[in-house]
């Protein structure tokens, strides 16, 4: 009776971990989902940005991925409470496909991770093509760019130079973002913009990858060794369950 309590027990913060998890996950692919935006306008003005573009889908899948955790959670803990065999059995199968998908995610996202800047890299001549013919006279990609510059804190593709030459900078002037804060746009000319030396976007974006995929797969590897226990857990008390009836 108290080796059963103790297995509840732990099944219940097994599957609370999980559960917690899978919020977290399902929360990080919300955000995804509604920041991903101004990434894709950005995109959407450079040829040949297709294969780039279809990675921003990945919060979808984080998405499902959160809700199914968030689900089995709740079915682990019902399952231990009620120590039906039903429940503990469909838990088991769930979680195990779900392992195994996890894996091949992980070795995907790691993959992914070393990739992205190769993929950035390919849209470089594309996108200072697009800024140098289109920033200043397009409102769509003017306001995109000003936007993403502005919350990256970054300047151009790799510096402020993307901008020479562009319609904006007809008059000598950069966008503001390109120089320090204490520098008001209006004065925000090619001196300034060396001196004050803003990264690139590229940088931000590439880091911003970078940040949220080993993000990503340190949840994910708690996930696994809390999925690993319950799996464990869950066959000890459907064993018991089998034998007590």
């Amino acid at each position: 009776m108290c080796c059963s309590s103790f297995l509840k027990i732990m099944m219940f913060i097994f599957n609370g971990g999980i559960f917690l998890a899978g919020a977290v996950i399902l929360g990080v692919g919300i955000w995804v989902q509604v920041d991903r935006s101004s990434f894709l306008d950005i995109l959407d003005e450079v040829e040949d940005s297709s294969s780039l573009s279809q990675l921003a889908n990945v919060s979808y899948l984080l998405i499902a991925v959160g809700a199914v955790l968030v689900l089995i959670g709740f079915l682990g803990c019902c399952g231990a409470i009620r120590e039906s065999k039903c429940m503990l059995l469909t838990f088991f199968s769930i979680v195990l496909i779900i392992f195994l998908i996890e894996v091949a995610g992980a070795i995907v996202l790691f993959v992914f991770k070393d990739v992205a800047g190769e993929l950035l890299q390919e849209l470089e001549k594309n996108v200072q093509k697009s800024i140098k013919n289109n920033y200043g006279k397009e409102n769509q990609l003017t306001s995109v760019w000003s936007n993403t510059m502005k919350e990256l804190k970054c300047c151009g593709y790799r510096n402020y130079t993307d901008f020479t030459n562009s319609p904006f900078n007809s008059n000598g002037l950069y966008p503001a973002p390109c120089c320090n804060s204490t520098i008001s746009a209006e004065k925000c000319n090619e001196n300034e913009a060396q001196h004050s030396n803003i990264d690139g976007c590229f940088d931000k974006l590439l880091q911003l990858i970078e940040d949220n995929a080993l993000v990503i797969a340190g949840v994910a590897m708690g996930i696994a060794a809390l999925e690993i226990a319950a799996m464990v857990v869950s066959m000890v008390l459907y064993c018991k369950a089998r034998k007590d009836r």
